[in-house]
């Protein structure tokens, strides 16, 4: 929750992009570069957008050059994500054992309606009417909550950041930092409105006080609690958690039923590789050496009760992808959206998806392909994304895999397709691609404004044309190093 800089928009604004639920329903697809405009179009937003994410990347940066070893653990990361994924089943069943013999009862869930109707079942058997629960980002893209409140069940988040999403009744924009995007003055308002603070005080320890006094007795009283995880170890049946707040601590010990939601994905085979990673997450993340709290939970306290519910909602389809199996490496750090231009000037609600940002143009397609066709188009694709990524998945290079595969599929609009072959045409003819870029220099020099900047040139759409050069690079080397017309 940073001010940001003064701007032309007044300090209780705030971009409007999506209401909650919008991500799960139709199958229309995405218009992320609609959406980027009105976040554009409030530029206070943007610019703290812009800068609290880059200030991250550069912290981890710091990490990264004060660890020798960084490139080294980067690859050795990798090949443990890759060597689990490629025995999944292996692992999986070692973890069931080894949690079941520690107390915890093991639920499978094939999708995201059979994981909630299980976490329903576990919440009315027991006649808990409230859940308190930790930042997830896999709840979010189960729509977990929505599905409890129809069932008459109160969920609240725990997270600060996620909490102050829920009282906006916004979806989280990021997976680590879920309001970043907004000011301290967007979050004065909102707690005014819901919880009774003082809407003209927008300091962050009097904000993230009275947020605490109001959820405090939430806690306290709710029928169950309900966490993530960030790793499963199988050989010893562990959940790891991995917060700054403590949240997820109080979510699993404070009720007497802890319910942990994970996708199959986030195994480890042993303790000692577990080290490497909690090394990597809060360094890629946030740039900080750790993150405050790295709790193990490996059975229900005493009394009470811990259920694990493993979930695939289409994490097996994607491990048989050829060309995109790999994204089931990701650790939920935020590198690539931290580093990544196009996601710090358009927000992570934008994306319309759980998973914005480059992670989320590889993963998002994987659920559908048409609701996220134009997903992997809102890339530069410059490697940035991949350069960071503390597992060495190459982000960008599947982020155009999927540009192949969606056009093949026809999945993209007619006149961007039209407008593609009418390229390769004029590309695979380099006479008169030549005579082509001579003609468009001369017209970019000559003609009227309102002739360029239309409905039709989509690059001139917030930006000035390039300034024309006085000559093409095949006049100039033809002129100065005597090449071949």
């Amino acid at each position: 929750m940073t001010k940001g800089t003064e701007g032309d928009r007044p300090d209780h604004a705030k971009p409007e992009l999506q209401p909650r639920g919008a991500r799960h329903k139709g199958n229309r697809p995405i218009n992320q570069a609609e959406a980027a405009e009105r976040f554009l179009a409030a530029p206070r937003h943007q610019q703290q957008h812009d800068t609290r994410l880059w200030t991250l990347r550069q912290r981890r940066d710091d990490q990264m050059w004060a660890m020798p070893e960084w490139e080294e653990m980067r690859s050795l990361a990798s090949a443990i994500k890759e060597h689990t994924l490629s025995h999944l089943d292996a692992y999986l069943e070692m973890f069931e054992a080894n949690a079941k013999a520690n107390g915890v009862v093991v639920h499978w869930a094939k999708d995201a309606a059979e994981h909630n109707a299980i976490v329903l079942d576990l919440l009315q058997r027991r006649g808990a009417k409230t859940l308190i629960k930790s930042k997830s980002m896999l709840t979010e893209e189960c729509g977990l909550r929505a599905d409890l409140a129809k069932a008459g069940v109160e969920v609240v988040e725990t997270d600060l950041g996620e909490r102050i999403q829920q009282l906006d009744d916004e979806d989280p924009s990021h997976v680590v930092v879920p309001a970043v995007h907004k000011l301290r003055t967007d979050v004065a308002k909102v707690f005014a409105a819901t919880i009774g603070s003082d809407p003209e005080n927008d300091d962050p320890p009097y904000l993230a006080g009275a947020q605490r006094d109001a959820t405090r007795p939430l806690i306290l009283n709710a029928g169950a609690g309900m966490t993530g995880a960030n790793f499963l170890v199988a050989e010893t049946g562990a959940v790891v958690v991995c917060t700054n707040e403590g949240n997820a601590d109080l979510c699993a010990n404070i009720p007497n039923l802890h319910i942990v939601s994970v996708g199959i994905e986030k195994l480890v085979p042993r303790t000692e590789d577990l080290a490497i990673f909690v090394r990597m997450l809060s360094r890629s993340a946030l740039g900080s050496p750790i993150t405050q709290y790295t709790s193990h939970f490996r059975g229900p306290r005493k009394g009470g009760e811990m259920h694990v519910v493993l979930v695939d909602n289409g994490r097996s389809e994607r491990l048989g992808m050829e060309e995109f199996w790999t994204s089931l490496k990701c650790i939920r750090c935020g590198a690539c959206m931290n580093t990544c231009p196009v996601y710090r000037r358009s927000g992570g609600l934008s994306y319309g998806a759980t998973y914005s940002g480059p992670i989320g143009l590889i993963i998002d397609p994987t659920f559908n392909a048409r609701k996220y066709s134009n997903l992997p188009f809102a890339s530069t694709l410059n490697g940035s994304c991949t350069n960071v990524c503390p597992v060495k998945i190459n982000i960008h290079e599947q982020i155009y895999a999927w540009r192949k595969v969606l056009v093949r599929q026809h999945e993209t609009p007619f006149v961007k397709r039209a407008a593609m072959k009418a390229a390769g045409a004029l590309f695979s003819r380099p006479a008169i691609y030549r005579a082509a870029i001579e003609r468009t220099n001369d017209a970019l020099a000559s003609l009227p404004r309102f002739v360029i900047y239309n409905g039709l040139n989509a690059w001139g759409k917030g930006r000035e044309m390039p300034h024309p050069p006085a000559e093409t690079f095949h006049q100039w080397y033809f002129r100065n190093r005597g090449g071949r017309p």
